[in-house]
């Protein structure tokens, strides 16, 4: 296709440039339309003087700029270093997601930044996952809501994002080696949904200016050549209107990668990948016309970030420290507060336990790891809102979580001479980071050893947790109270004071699963992927839907998190008792879902309302719930609130392999409404039909039961039935010989016509002729194939 033959952009912005992209493609040369195609070292493109058009520069974040000059880790410029995607994701807050967006994209701006290289959006597939930090969620529905957010609030300030990891990038070892071998359902269901909520299902002017392909293998094709993925999915489903960016060195065959719809390479290599292009044009292995079309999309966004770029921008970092402290305090997770030793009463006097109190883990290490404007220190809060002379501190172990008989006797004497100890504890850099997948779950030995010490001989121990993931907790029984900190950002010391002192009431919940220990979790054994390789045997079932369906109790589950207030749901009201789920197809028929909660206790907070969906009978294996909408409000003591949701399709829908698209069976749902996956105190059912629905098509290969729900298909089935000899099974009952058989006997045709059913049902309709004695006849079969295949 000619550059002139591209379908219209939706997107009214990019219209415009995309039509002024295609008048300066025209004018390249094709070694010009190569060069665009690959960037001007680390972290820019490539211009054309002649043609007036100038290079876009490119940024890591995605929890803060990430600025630099070369492509090292070191020299960045000084930036606000925001909490990382655990702590954002665990406000459940999209309109602070948004407020966080903003504050990087102006940010940005002021450093000269085009697009910013985030969010990254997979899933946390195992706790094992090096790079866990930079993830949102084990949920695709919150880690989409959260994502789309926080593109549109970078993206309102005119500065772009690079939406990644594209896709079912779940592991570090051996990364850019890998297949991620998944079957297809469970590909779009988990692995897929959270990009397409935020490319798909936002406005065409919010989607992410690009998208960034993972290293890995999926299926045996690499991620940056995956035609079926960045063309078929990306392009032609969900009508992504931006370009897509290679992760740093993901490129193998460059060539395959410009077909499958990879426009632009990172870091740029110069001549080598150019100089296969060029060949491929001359040689005739790729068309002119598509080189001008991917150089087209990538120019239209390259032309529409100058546009928006303000030159002269500058931006407030005390306010955005406040925004870090804000965002970190909303995020954090009172996980236990056992005899309400939280918050920390006036006058307490308080043991600070832990190299982490002095020296903070605030950030993730690799990639994304920002210069920080300023950081705060958990213990100087805490001396700053208590007093110095009500904080006593004990180093305890290491940075590194080592310990000794002396360090550990140390904090046990300052510990006894205290009212409450709170003891800060984590994962070292050495323990997770960019570039390899953690061991274990565990926390340091000596940092177990110092809790279990302390527990020992305090009764009131708080162990305040500074983590990008899951951690075990063996000692969780020994301590009244937990608290989860995250990898909290630059100001994460004053968002942990702030909740300890009850100066915020905790309003955080958990966006990923705690497991008891790593056997708990659906991917093990099989994390990480070995030889080339990594199996998604356990399908749908990563986290809360593992645990739910094998009946497990985590440590502490999906939605998990406690407040310093009470809150009690007391009514639920659905619009309707039945859905017809194809009404909305035309842009109506949402079934309004009503939720009232009440504020019970003495002090005002915040709520994260969540709703769930569960198919009570499925006829595919689904999992036992699913999360498909959530809300965070606010209420003061002895205040109630009517929380109102909307729900869709696609919020029953499951993916149909035979379909290759999103289908909904009709029957009975239950929608649940609480405050975490395990605690749903609400419950509303109703019936949902599919007037529409469409169906697997009919082949010689169906099975008998394959008419049933199909208009006019009980007849066809009927007949099958009677063919097989079992009409006795769908004619009228004879009550009279019912009558008289014994219980015994009566019983025995039960079990008898049960077995002989599910014989008939299952069988394959190319099997009929010869099992029905040719009664039913091949020609007959092929007959009703016709009539009902579609």
């Amino acid at each position: 296709m000619s550059t002139a033959e591209h379908a219209p952009v939706k997107n009214p912005v990019l219209a415009g440039f995309r039509r002024q992209a295609d008048a300066l493609v025209a004018q390249m040369s094709v070694e010009e339309q190569a060069l665009l195609l690959s960037g001007d070292g680390w972290w820019q493109t490539h211009g054309i003087e002649r043609l007036g058009l100038a290079p876009m520069v490119v940024s890591d974040g995605p929890h803060g700029l990430r600025k630099v000059n070369g492509p090292g880790l070191d020299g960045s410029v000084p930036a606000t270093c925001f909490p990382t995607a655990p702590g954002l994701a665990a406000t459940w807050n999209t309109a602070l997601a948004r407020e966080v967006g903003a504050a990087l994209g102006l940010e940005a701006q002021a450093s000269g930044v085009h697009i910013v290289l985030g969010p990254g959006i997979n899933m946390k597939r195992s706790p094992l996952g090096g790079r866990n930090f930079e993830y949102f969620s084990e949920d695709p529905v919150l880690a989409g809501r959260m994502a789309a957010a926080y593109i549109d609030g970078v993206q309102g300030q005119g500065v772009g994002t690079s939406l990644k990891h594209f896709a079912v990038n779940n592991q570090e070892f051996e990364r850019m080696s890998t297949s991620s071998d998944v079957d297809e359902r469970t590909l779009h269901e988990i692995y897929l949904q959270a990009f397409e909520i935020a490319i798909a299902q936002v406005p065409p002017e919010a989607q992410p200016w690009s998208v960034m392909s993972s290293y890995n293998l999926i299926n045996g094709v690499q991620a940056s050549e995956h035609r079926e993925l960045l063309t078929g999915i990306l392009r032609e489903r969900w009508g992504y209107e931006g370009f897509v960016v290679s992760d740093w060195g993901g490129i193998r065959d460059r060539v395959a990668g410009v077909i499958a719809g990879n426009h632009l390479e990172m870091p740029g290599s110069g001549a080598h990948n150019r100089q296969k292009i060029i060949d491929a044009v001359h040689a005739g292995a790729l068309d002119r016309a598509v080189l001008a079309r991917v150089t087209a999309e990538l120019v239209a966004v390259i032309l529409m970030a100058h546009a928006r770029h303000r030159p002269g921008s500058t931006f407030d970092a005390e306010a955005h420290h406040a925004l870090s402290r804000r965002v970190g305090a909303e995020g954090i997770v009172l996980l236990k507060n056992e005899g309400n030793v939280l918050p920390l009463a006036a006058g307490t006097r308080v043991a600070v336990i832990g190299d982490f109190a002095q020296a903070p883990r605030y950030q993730g290490a690799g990639s994304s790891q920002v210069n920080p404007t300023r950081v705060a220190r958990p213990h100087d809060e805490l001396v700053a809102l208590l007093g110095a002379e009500q904080v006593r501190h004990a180093r305890g172990c290491d940075e590194e979580g080592v310990t000794t008989d002396a360090l550990v006797a140390e904090a046990v004497a300052v510990a006894q001479a205290c009212d409450v100890v709170l003891v800060f504890a984590g994962l070292p850099d050495s323990y997770e980071s960019e570039g390899f997948d953690r061991r274990h779950i565990d926390l340091p030995p000596g940092q177990d050893r110092l809790i279990e010490a302390l527990a020992a001989a305090h009764p009131k121990v708080v162990v305040v947790l500074m983590n990008g993931s899951a951690v075990a907790m063996p000692w969780v029984d020994s301590v009244p109270a937990i608290v989860e900190g995250w990898l909290g950002g630059q100001a994460g010391g004053g968002a942990i004071a702030d909740v300890l002192t009850g100066r915020v009431n905790p309003s955080g919940k958990l966006s990923e699963t705690f497991p008891v220990s790593l056997q708990q979790t659906a991917a093990w054994p099989n994390f990480p992927g070995r030889d080339g390789q990594a199996w998604y045997g356990e399908g749908l079932f990563i986290g809360y839907r593992h645990h739910d369906k094998r009946g497990l109790q985590p440590l502490f589950p999906f939605g998990h998190g406690l407040s310093y207030t009470r809150y009690d749901y007391t009514a639920i009201r659905t619009d309707a008792s039945t859905f017809d789920v194809d009404a909305d197809l035309d842009g109506g028929g949402r079934l309004v879902v009503e939720a009232t909660l009440e504020n019970t206790g003495e002090r005002a907070g915040q709520e994260v309302v969540q709703l769930y969906v569960r198919e009570r009978a499925p006829h595919v294996v689904r999992p036992e719930r699913e999360l498909r909408a959530f809300a965070k409000v606010s209420l003061a003591p002895g205040a109630s609130t009517t929380v109102r949701f909307e729900l869709g399709r696609r919020d029953f829908a499951h993916y149909d392999i035979g379909l290759h698209d999103w289908a909904v069976t009709p029957g009975t749902y239950d929608i649940q409404v609480g405050g975490s996956s395990r605690e749903l105190p609400l419950c509303a059912t109703v019936e949902v039909q599919a007037s529409r629905a469409r169906r697997q098509p009919l082949t010689r290969q169906s099975m008998v039961q394959d008419f049933l729900g199909r208009p006019g298909g009980q007849a066809a089935y009927d007949e099958l039935l009677r063919a097989l000899g079992m009409g006795g099974l769908v004619d009228p009952v004879d009550e009279a010989a019912l009558a008289k058989l014994t219980p015994e006997q009566l019983a025995a045709k039960r079990k008898g016509d049960r077995g002989a059913l599910a014989f008939a049902n299952e069988m394959p309709l190319y099997k009929l002729p010869a099992m029905s004695g040719g009664r039913c006849s091949d020609a007959r079969i092929d007959a009703l194939v016709r009539v009902f295949g579609g």
